[in-house]
């Protein structure tokens, strides 16, 4: 929203996000910093005046994020950077309170107990819910977890991991024992790998299919993305599906996974995601979407 979706899109995305029984919306501050003529914040304003043209916060479970670079000195996990960006999200957001809000990244610069410590504080002032972390290594989140436990600490509830049919390791390997032991929800991202995982890439000419398109070709149109994109025809095929929905509902399938994140830019996009949610893998499709993943 406000890179590759307008203000008018967005307010149609979010109404039809609704009427298909959705209600999560996951954002955060430097979205979409990276456009040319942005400066940050363009996602959270657009939802904000949602909400205010609108009148459905409460019906909205709504997740930002704090971290990554905003400017000059907006930066980190401090104290009294959290407190500054949570007050410019709230004002953008038009809303008196986040549900979920989460470290956008790591800071090894600040001490984990500061941080912690200052999310607490916010939960006790009612202007956030819940706090989350995304871009955690495991012994990093494993950490974190202790420093709440030992001083009596809001902790992390949620997890926001790279995770996809194509990107698993990392998360299989390192961070699911890690979420699996301490009840963490899991919201893992680019769970379509950039649009990969719906077959809309499969050769090099269609890299021209978007603004990320010769990213997701040089990272994902290999030997072992098409093995994936064949399996994921293959079970569409059978369950009379498409291969986006079938790769989101493998990700619902897994008991780790609270909810796969997933982005789109039309209606259109929206309404064929939205059905991966009514999709019931049986054994032998996960068995072949898992080979044919394997690393």
């Amino acid at each position: 929203m406000g890179w590759t979706v307008d203000q008018s899109t967005s307010f149609s995305l979010l109404d039809a996000l609704l009427e298909h029984k959705l209600n999560f919306i996951d954002t955060a501050d430097i979205y979409s910093r990276w456009a040319e003529g942005n400066s940050g914040g363009e996602s959270e304003t657009i939802i904000g005046n949602w909400f205010k043209k609108s009148g459905k916060r409460d019906q909205i479970i709504l997740a930002t994020k704090v971290g990554k670079p905003m400017g000059e000195g907006k930066v980190g996990l401090s104290p009294r950077y959290i407190k500054q960006a949570v007050e410019a999200s709230l004002i953008r957001l038009q809303t008196d309170y986040i549900d979920l809000y989460q470290s956008h990244d790591d800071d090894a610069d600040t001490p984990l107990a500061e941080t912690m410590a200052a999310f607490d504080a916010l939960i006790k002032e009612g202007k956030v819910r819940a706090i989350g972390a995304s871009n955690y290594s495991a012994p990093r989140l494993s950490e974190a977890l202790k420093v709440s436990q030992d001083n009596g600490l809001a902790r992390y509830e949620t997890l926001q991991p790279l995770y996809n049919l194509y990107d698993r390791n990392v998360y299989e390997d390192d961070l699911e024992k890690v979420v699996s032991d301490n009840g963490l929800g899991v919201i893992n991202f680019f769970a379509l790998a950039s649009g990969f995982l719906t077959g809309k890439y499969r050769t090099q000419a269609d890299a021209s299919k978007s603004q990320r398109g010769g990213q997701v070709v040089e990272k994902y149109l290999n030997d072992r993305g098409l093995k994936i994109l064949a399996a994921l025809d293959q079970v569409a095929e059978k369950q009379g599906a498409k291969p986006g929905q079938i790769a989101l509902a493998w990700q619902i399938a897994r008991p780790s996974v609270t909810a796969p994140i997933v982005s789109a830019t039309s209606l259109q996009q929206l309404d064929e995601l939205a059905k991966a949610a009514d999709l019931t893998l049986d054994d032998a499709d996960i068995l072949t979407l898992n080979e044919a993943s394997n690393e």
